[in-house]
């Protein structure tokens, strides 16, 4: 995905601006920008990013051509870095690891697989080795069920780590905001909605949106 294309939004104080592809939300949130640079008591303005509620970092200042010419810049260094050409010989995808295109055995596969080091107890390791297959099988299959088990837990992770670090920005000195915290990483979503009610309702607004996954239902 192109970094222009990130899910963000953007609030001004307690009030958001715009939601939708950073592309969009940044021009409009550099007009909120300008027009309280007059202000004597600007409001801060400040992009999220939905995934993570990281804040995403602009520079406003300048015209809104000068602006748009500098984040266009910066988007092509990002995506840039993000993605490399892989048709020349430096490339990212042509870095393989030094074990990787080693000399393999009769009927072995090639599998894309990774050499690393494993510290196991000898007990475990006696284990693995009467597996089917071997060690090296045995562990890919007790990883992928490990995997598979947690899909879930780890969304729910992720979900109230962004919500948590979005609360911590913008309702940090809000009333109910510890009680709010507790309740978000109990999984109670009444008791939180119920401590979040007093807040400014852009923000009750993005984090129920932000959060429809971190309650368990």
């Amino acid at each position: 995905m192109a970094w222009l294309d990130t899910p963000c939004t953007a609030f001004e104080g307690g009030h958001c601006i715009a939601s939708g592809a950073l592309k969009d939300v940044a021009p409009r949130a550099k007009a909120v920008v300008d027009l309280a640079a007059s202000s004597t008591a600007p409001l801060p303005v400040l992009v999220f990013s939905d995934a993570s509620s990281e804040t995403i970092e602009l520079d406003w200042r300048g015209t809104p051509e000068v602006f748009s010419a500098r984040l266009a810049q910066l988007a092509a260094a990002l995506d840039a870095v993000a993605e490399p050409d892989t048709n020349t010989s430096d490339g990212w995808a042509d870095a393989v690891p030094a074990d990787a295109e080693a000399p393999r055995g009769p009927g072995r596969p090639k599998l894309g697989v990774v050499a690393r080091e494993v510290t196991l107890l000898p007990r475990h390791w006696e284990w693995l080795a009467g597996q089917p297959g071997g060690a090296s099988v045995a562990l890919r299959k007790l990883v992928e069920v490990a995997r598979r088990d947690s899909v879930a837990t780890d969304r729910v992770r992720r979900c109230s780590a962004a919500g948590y670090k979005f609360m911590a920005t913008m309702a940090g000195h809000e009333p109910a905001f510890e009680e709010a915290s507790r309740a978000l990483f109990a999984g109670d979503r009444v008791g939180f909605e119920a401590r979040i009610a007093g807040w400014p309702a852009d923000v009750q607004n993005h984090l129920k949106k932000i959060l429809a996954d971190a309650f368990q239902s």
